[in-house]
């Protein structure tokens, strides 16, 4: 053989084990794919939690064909019924009452009735009114039963009633109509003849029982971005309480700071040179203000929360298991996310945490935001919650479900992917402690936490709802408000009401209160309310007689009536404050859960304001009732429309009846005054903007429970901490050599607009 052929020959194998070295090298860093372990299994059994569950589409379908057949009068689609039209304006769950739900959880009774609540506008009656209706049985309805007397005490009257999507349209045009009367004024001050400005509403509409007159602020629109900050000083009040849609009116017009009988009026001024106008450009989309368009083009990607071995959690139904927790979970179209029967170790610790209203209040020297109160239940929180963003709203893996609604229009809609379920490493310990003294050791647990999550965006505001479940035991629920501020045209002194965010925009002051219903069944049904806090007392040093010392002690008090147990807003609490159990635990103290509320609230409206009995649940940061069948919720969708006459006043449920090892409900109150400044634009951020509250074991059990958990650390210096077998975070680096598998990005929620 030749030199040439064995240098052939010897080239040939470098190259050939060359290549075989960037295969295996290539391999190597190439991660397989990550595989899914089976979930948790359901710990109760299969179908219970469905007594919970949110209709289904086809049942709503059914409620409105049995209403449509039986109730004898014609009905309009509430998308196209005017005021003066019959019409179904929603279908939702009628929730079981809790003693029929209790002896079929626990004791075997038989299952409850599934039914409907049937809301329906009765305009074309000699009495318009709002009626209630239970449906049922479901799915084959065959019967329905007015329940509007028994729940409200009386008939609700049709000015109460919310507005509907079509009256928004009818008033729309009024307006539009009406701006056509003041042609050179709008070309002067907006570049405009009325079709590229949009109105928002506000709310209340008048100023006693019976009004529906509300003020529409305009805005300049712009395709893209969120017209909110862009006012042109123009507001008009509606009058639309008639039946009859011909005979509404523009009763009077506001603009910069004076105010004129009508748009005709306005356009005289304006013509003989009488009115100040301040000239606006037609806002530009690159350049107007709170434009959310990208600036720079996307950077490296950030880091990515994955489950190497698939979700630890599991969702059945309407309910989810995750380590020690089982949580049932649905949404009222109107007042947003409940959860009920919440299980800790199998012992119910919560019946009912619900959502019952968020109110926005508002500051101006414009008509339009010195009047605002929405009540945004009216408006629909839960029908408002819609598509979330994976990778932004929720982590991209994230379990992502639908939720069904029947609201103003006889079909059932679908916003899909609207409420997600994720476990949370919130990269924090839940416990820990590196021991450097006589022993040396490292004990420790990840706070790993489930989160269940859904978003509404109200008008300009959007509100994050969060709802965690930790491995202590601990229930944290907590609301962030993020999105456009609402804002009036600057002018005057307008300083006092805000900050000047633009060249013609004032951020308006506000404050966003939020109220939930927390049914707490600590170790059963009967509970107390007892109150701790630190006093200190001044006692002579036993070792040294002639010395005193103060010496901090425990205040220890049960409270025996409601009135004790309604905290002021804003006021000092007791720092602890317990639903207790009659059961001791092994060390003999009552086995109890603690509230700890975290709040920044605002001043609640003055005890004065022919309003404020509407949202009298904002007067206390915390009350304790006894828990009642016919107080469900702190307020009704009918109080927007009318709070000088509430269909539900909270302070009602407060009436000093004792609390004594009874079922007993806390109702919450959080929230937060924001004056609205330069970085709210374009949205106002999440950081320094949450609020909630906690429920936390507290001697309930004998011991931290989450010592139990299989994710606890525990390595000596004995030991080799790099050995998977000695130490869990030693195995991470061959678990997580996966790769997650990533579904192909989507997004739907611009379908159902």
């Amino acid at each position: 053989m030749s030199l040439k052929t064995v240098l052939i020959l010897l080239g040939l194998a470098l190259a050939t084990i060359f290549a075989l070295v960037c295969v295996l090298l290539t391999r190597e860093r190439t991660p397989r794919s990550c595989q899914q372990l089976p979930p948790e299994q359901e710990d109760i059994e299969d179908g219970q939690s469905l007594v919970f569950a949110d209709l289904t589409a086809e049942e709503m379908s059914q409620v409105v064909r049995y209403l449509q057949g039986n109730l004898g009068v014609p009905l309009v689609d509430a998308s196209r019924a005017k005021p003066s039209d019959n019409c179904i304006a929603s279908v939702d769950l009628q929730v079981p009452a809790k003693a029929e739900v209790l002896r079929f959880l626990d004791a075997g009774g038989a299952r409850p009735a599934r039914e409907a609540l049937a809301v329906l506008y009765f305009g074309n009656q000699a009495e318009p009114n709002v009626t209630e209706y239970v449906v049922g049985p479901l799915p084959m309805p065959a019967y329905h039963q007015d329940v509007t007397v028994q729940k409200y005490g009386g008939k609700v009257p049709y000015h109460r009633r919310p507005v509907t999507g079509k009256e928004y349209m009818d008033i729309n045009a009024l307006i539009q109509r009406e701006l056509k009367k003041a042609p050179r004024f709008l070309a002067a001050c907006c570049e405009s003849d009325g079709t590229n400005l949009v109105i928002l509403t506000t709310a209340p509409r008048g100023f006693k029982s019976g009004d529906r007159v509300t003020w529409f602020v305009l805005f300049h629109n712009v395709a893209g971005t969120g017209y909110y900050l862009s006012p042109v000083g123009l507001e008009v009040l509606v009058d639309h309480g008639d039946l009859q849609v011909s005979r509404w009116q523009l009763h009077k017009v506001f603009y910069n700071g004076q105010y004129f009988a009508s748009t005709g009026d306005l356009e005289q001024e304006f013509v003989a040179g009488a009115l100040e106008v301040v000239r606006l450009k037609q806002p530009q989309a690159d350049t107007v203000l709170g434009s959310m368009r990208l600036r720079h083009p996307p950077g490296p990607p950030a880091p990515l929360q994955f489950e190497p071995q698939g979700p630890r959690y599991s969702i059945r139904d309407n309910r989810i298991t995750f380590q020690d927790w089982s949580i049932t979970f649905g949404m009222n179209p109107n007042t947003g996310p409940r959860l009920f029967d919440i299980r800790y170790r199998g012992e119910r610790i919560v019946y009912e945490l619900s959502l019952q209203e968020a109110l926005a209040l508002y500051g101006s020297n414009c008509p339009g935001g010195m009047s605002t109160r929405y009540l945004d239940g009216s408006f629909g929180i839960g029908r408002f919650a819609y598509e979330l963003v994976q990778g932004l709203d929720c982590p991209y893996t994230a379990t992502y479900v639908d939720r069904h609604y029947l609201a103003e229009t006889d079909t059932p809609k679908t916003n899909q992917n609207s409420l997600c379920v994720f476990e949370h490493d919130s990269a924090l310990p839940l416990r820990r402690h590196f021991s450097d003294s006589q022993s040396f050791y490292y004990g420790g647990l990840r706070k790993n936490t489930l989160v269940i999550r859904t978003i509404s965006t109200l008008i300009n505001y959007d509100y994050i709802w969060d709802f965690m479940f930790h491995g202590s035991g601990a229930v944290e629920v907590r609301v962030h408000a993020t999105g456009y501020i609402s804002s009036s045209f600057f002018h005057g002194r307008g300083t006092d009401y805000g900050n000047r965010v633009g060249p013609h925009t004032l951020g308006t002051m506000h404050l966003h209160h939020i109220h939930y219903k927390v049914d707490l069944d600590i170790d059963g049904q009967l509970n107390s309310l007892e109150t701790q806090d630190m006093e200190y007392e001044f006692v002579k040093d036993p070792w040294s007689t002639q010395n005193t010392i103060e010496r901090p002690y425990l205040r220890r008090e049960r409270l025996e009536k409601e009135d004790e147990a309604a905290f002021p807003l804003n006021a000092p609490m007791p720092r602890y404050l317990s639903f207790v159990s009659p059961n001791p635990n092994k060390w003999g103290h009552p086995r109890s859960y603690r509230i700890q509320i975290i709040s920044f609230a605002g001043k609640h409206l003055p005890s004065s304001s022919s309003m404020e009995r509407s949202v009298s649940w904002g007067r206390y940061q915390l009350a304790v009732t006894r828990r009642k069948e016919e107080e469900p919720t702190s307020t009704s969708i009918y109080n927007q429309n009318d709070p000088w006459t509430p269909t539900v006043a909270f302070a009602d449920f407060i009436n000093n009846e004792t609390i004594t090892n009874q079922d007993l409900v806390a109702w919450i109150t959080v929230g937060f005054l924001h004056v609205p400044h330069a970085e709210d634009v374009p949205n106002t951020v999440t950081v320094g903007n949450g609020v909630g509250f906690f429920l936390r074991p507290y001697n309930y059990f004998s011991e931290d429970p989450s010592v139990d958990s299989p994710d606890s650390v525990y390595f000596s210096s004995e030991q080799d901490t790099g050995a998977c077998g000695a130490n869990p975070l030693a195995c991470l680096s061959s678990a997580a050599a996966c790769a997650p598998h990533m579904p192909p990005f989507d997004f739907g929620g611009f379908l159902n607009l």
